[in-house]
């Protein structure tokens, strides 16, 4: 009994044991690709194909598998002779290998190369990055084309630093590997001539072929099309100045007394290899306009006493038909400084103005008021029957096409509805041979650069141009350099930032829900003859404040960007005539609007930067007038503290210790600011941000 149990368990372990064995041997069957082929077809198939995909690191263990199971093939009989003999050869083989002690690392071993054509080589190729996505295809079609015609593999490394190259590495025999190589490279190379062929325009100048711009060339053809295009314009008369022999007469220490009494007049040369000598100043209209009496004649209707500053000098430049860039501060007779010589330059031309295409004299302004303002200045003078027409977005433009197709001398527009006339036939700007861009500065602040230049394209390159602007910027004299002929330089008083002299300026620095409150006080002290005009910074807030007012009986109007134009031109006109006293105002109404009894400027908030603030000041103490200006500082405005000082001292204004100590404040804060950024600076790492983000707290403000 006890041995008949004893023989069960041992018969039980056997079995279980065999079937262990069994499922291994399955198992290892199935996990190789070559094997598991072979086994579900039922017969014994070397495959080469697949013998080449296998990583080098299981062939040993293949080796003894395919013997293994050809040994139990031919033991079943279910392959053919040649299959048998094919791998009789094979184990044969191995067995030498193995007796000789150097098992299948032989390289004569028939398993392991039956000849040169089968050694495996290694070859790497470098790709641009972006290309990669060329090489393997949608869905990895590509590359497996590229496995199948050339015979060899193809590993793409990855590239974990996200460098512009990657590594392509192509593994098999050596010829299949050169074709793999060479079929990548024409692949690459035909995908990036068919880019470039598609991407680069034919050029009329330049070579299909050629890979290098010749600039010279280009240059050349672009003067040669200019020469070609200008050739038949007829010639420019400039010069119409006789100089008085008091002027010629003068001394040099005479011409430096008068520049220097008439606000310290400043003359240069933009072009240093400039030779010409600076012409001498006037001091009367009857040194500049002696042989034009209507022109003398309109100035004394107009009631003026001498030229100012800016006039005294720009005279004797235009006149002789030099380019001129005026600098002077707001409200110091600057359009009658290019006015009066664009009179003289329209009526003295070679051909009669009824045989000239288009206008003669054309005035480019940032701004509707300030065009409309050149407009009424234009018609105080009526000289020989020269005509203006005023071209600006928002007006009636039938009205203006129809006033230009009969005909004009002078056009005063503003950059954008200008571009939409010229480019619709209305006005051919190719007849003006005087130009001028006035407030040069804020057309580039409004962003017109793109369309002056555009319109400057039409203009005929040897015309006259004059240029002005309240302050001398970076982007003013590369439009200079790029646009006028070794222009003068004319500039009234220094290029400092400075406001005007005859303006008091006051400061209040209070809190932000004080400002309305300090406003009806002193809307409630006004004199009966007063006129305000309230700036503001946004179209809201001057909205806002104009129903408030008008809410509490206050009469007033108002003006900004969004307003028809029809509204704003009522506004002005309203406060002009007196209907108003008070004006609520953007920055709109901070250039070019001359209003010559306006008493007082209230910055209700501060502007955007000081530049705008001397603007602002400006509209009032005109023509030898004087005026107020009170401006309402918060502790928002801190940073633009110190330059508003450095403004009123050189004006000799008081100023408020209060606004000292917060620009103090905010010098020292600032100060401690930067050597903040600076630690945070030097302890950034490899792309880690350090330091504290988002937006930056108020209150940091004083």
């Amino acid at each position: 009994m006890i041995l008949t149990s004893l023989f069960c368990v041992v018969f039980i372990c056997g079995c279980i044991l065999s079937e262990k064995v069994k499922r291994s041997q399955r198992h290892s069957i199935s996990t190789c690709p070559l094997m598991s082929r072979i086994h579900s077809a039922g017969l014994v198939q070397f495959d080469e194909e697949a013998w080449q995909e296998d990583r080098p690191g299981r062939e040993e263990y293949i080796y003894n598998r395919n013997v293994e199971f050809v040994n139990s093939a031919w033991s079943r009989g279910s392959t053919t002779a040649n299959t048998q003999n094919y791998y009789r050869e094979r184990r044969n083989a191995g067995s030498r290998s193995r007796r000789q002690g150097d098992g299948r690392a032989d390289k004569d071993c028939t398993w392991r190369n039956r000849g040169s054509e089968h050694q495996e080589s290694t070859e790497t190729v470098i790709v641009s990055s972006r290309d990669v996505g060329r090489i393997i295809g949608r869905g990895g079609s590509k590359v497996r084309e590229l496995e199948e015609q050339s015979g060899a593999r193809i590993q793409i490394k990855s590239n974990e630093n996200g460098g512009i190259e990657t590594t392509v590495v192509l593994r098999g025999p050596g010829h299949a590997c050169s074709k793999a190589k060479k079929m990548i490279e024409d692949l690459l190379y035909q995908k990036s001539q068919e880019s470039r062929q598609i991407n680069r325009p034919e050029c009329a100048f330049q070579d299909a072929e050629e890979k290098i711009i010749d600039w010279s060339s280009i240059i050349s053809q672009s003067e040669e099309y200019q020469k070609k295009k200008w050739k038949d314009l007829p010639p420019i008369k400039k010069n119409f100045y006789f100089e008085d022999p008091d002027v010629t007469c003068m001394h040099p220490d005479d011409v430096a007394l008068i520049r220097y009494e008439n606000n310290n007049i400043v003359v240069s040369k933009l072009d240093e290899n400039d030779n010409r000598p600076i012409p001498n100043p006037v001091w009367k209209f009857e040194q500049g306009f002696k042989h034009f009496s209507e022109i003398l004649d309109e100035i004394n209707k107009q009631g003026f006493e001498h030229p100012s500053p800016v006039q005294c000098q720009s005279w004797p430049i235009l006149l002789q038909g030099y380019d001129m860039i005026g600098i002077a501060q707001t409200g110091t007779g600057k359009t009658i400084a290019f006015l009066l010589p664009a009179l003289i330059h329209i009526d003295n031309q070679v051909i009669p103005r009824e045989q000239r295409p288009g206008p003669t004299c054309l005035i480019l302004v940032p701004t509707r008021e300030l065009a409309q303002q050149i407009e009424r200045e234009a018609r105080k003078y009526e000289y020989k029957g020269i005509k203006s027409v005023c071209i600006y977005g928002g007006g009636n433009r039938k009205e203006q096409i129809k006033t230009a197709e009969k005909g004009v001398e002078i056009v005063i527009a503003t950059p954008g509805r200008l571009n939409d006339l010229v480019m619709n036939n209305v006005i051919n700007v190719s007849s003006v041979t005087y130009l001028v861009l006035d407030e040069a500065d804020r057309m580039l602040d409004m962003g017109f650069e793109p369309q002056i230049k555009k319109i400057l394209l039409d203009i005929r390159p040897d015309r006259q141009t004059v240029m002005t602007s309240a302050t001398w910027p970076e982007g003013v004299r590369r439009l200079a350099r790029q646009y006028m002929t070794q222009p003068f330089q004319v500039f009234i008083g220094t290029l400092d930032l400075t406001a005007v002299h005859s303006v008091t300026q006051k400061v209040l620095i209070i809190p932000q829900e004080e400002k309305r409150r300090v406003l009806y006080e002193f809307i409630q002290d006004m004199k009966p003859d007063d006129k305000v005009i309230v700036f503001v910074d946004k179209k809201i807030v001057a909205d806002d404040l104009a129903s408030d007012l008008a809410v509490n009986g206050i009469v007033c109007q108002c003006i900004h960007g969004d307003r028809e134009q029809c509204d704003r031109e009522q506004a002005l006109e309203d406060l002009r005539t007196g209907e108003v006293q008070i004006l609520i105002a953007t920055d709109v109404a901070s250039r070019g609007l001359d209003i010559k009894d306006i008493t007082h400027i209230f910055n209700y908030d501060f502007p955007r930067n000081v530049e705008e603030y001397v603007h602002r000041v400006g509209r009032t103490g005109r023509a030898g007038q004087t005026g107020e200006s009170v401006t309402l500082v918060t502790r928002e405005n801190w940073r633009n503290a110190q330059e508003l000082i450095h403004i009123m001292e050189e004006a000799g204004q008081d100023i408020p210790e209060d606004l000292v100590a917060m620009a103090d404040r905010y010098a020292a804060w600032k100060e401690k600011k930067d050597a903040e950024d600076a630690v945070c600076r030097r302890g950034r790492g490899r792309g880690s941000r350090a330091g504290f983000g988002g937006r930056r707290r108020r209150d940091d403000w004083p």
